[in-house]
């Protein structure tokens, strides 16, 4: 995952101490989390039974939804959780203790070496297995470098657009920035996006360029009016009130729809974008605040 959490000093720092690395997943990774989603989802299943059939005294039976989770068999390893760490199921009669009795600590452990080596193997068994249906349907990813340019999928990008169906497939190009490993690669990309700059190759595609295609154009550098950096607004798309002011859903000239962006409305230096925007659309003028009262 990607959360704060994982990201912050405190627990680089405490990584570091470990001497423990950390590889964080890339952006809408196509596998990511997805056996700790499913176990969740088991889990959150046998406690809403549990929870239905019991509302009033539920607590007293998780011994119950612990005992069956531990022991159950897993499709990847055939062995249940509790098996596969402990080397061996727990017990549910006091009759069975006596099989799981340890006569020495080295007994003990070659039970539990020879239950972890053929997990192991199982583990190692399923992911070929996977791997080769995965890669059924899927093409050798082209080899990136740093500061390679490349399109970047808009499906999970939040544009501001009108409409979805009509939004551009790729945006771009952009800098790749570092080849974290042959499937995951950082991008450079502008600040009005934020969003995470490492993506999964498949999100990603290398840009052509050929005399039937030619390379796009730069964007337009700032001007400078009263010692300040200014951009030259192509249209104003809407309006929304934040607070007591309002802000303006901004395309920039020369920029493209991921660029666009909420300004207020004294940041807008030609006024007459604001009045052409409310004679298009008279009825998005917004109210006084607080609405009216």
């Amino acid at each position: 995952d990607r959360g704060p959490q994982f990201t912050s000093q405190v627990w680089k720092a405490f990584c570091s101490a470990l001497g423990a690395t950390v590889s964080l997943t890339s952006g809408y990774h196509p596998q990511a989390n997805g056996q700790a989603e499913r176990a969740n989802q088991e889990l959150e299943a046998a406690l809403r039974c549990l929870a239905s059939q019991n509302q009033a005294d539920w607590s007293k039976y998780l011994v119950w939804a612990e005992y069956a989770h531990n022991n159950h068999s897993s499709t990847a390893t055939g062995k249940s959780p509790f098996e596969a760490s402990l080397g061996y199921s727990p017990p549910l009669f006091p009759s069975q203790e006596l099989d799981l009795a340890v006569p020495s600590v080295q007994l003990h452990l070659q039970r539990c070496r020879d239950i972890w080596l053929q997990t192991r193997a199982a583990l190692l068994r399923t992911v070929e297995g996977n791997r080769q249906i995965a890669n059924r349907h899927r093409g050798v990813s082209p080899v990136y470098q740093p500061g390679q340019k490349v399109w970047l999928s808009s499906l999970n990008i939040p544009i501001q657009a009108s409409s979805r169906k009509l939004s551009p497939r790729f945006i771009g190009p952009y800098t790749i920035e570092r080849v974290i490993n042959p499937s995951c690669v950082r991008l450079r990309l502008p600040a009005a996006l934020q969003i995470h700059p490492t993506f999964h190759v498949s999100q990603i595609k290398p840009v052509s360029e050929s005399p039937l295609c030619p390379p796009s154009t730069s964007p337009p550098p700032a001007r400078t009016i009263a010692g300040a950096p200014a951009f030259t607004v192509s249209a104003i798309l809407d309006v929304r009130r934040l607070g007591r002011g309002l802000q303006f859903l901004v395309d920039w000239e020369g920029y493209g729809p991921e660029e666009r962006s909420w300004i207020s409305r004294s940041l807008i230096l030609d006024h007459t974008l604001i009045d052409d925007f409310y004679a298009a659309h008279p009825d998005r003028r917004p109210g006084p605040p607080g609405g009216g009262r």
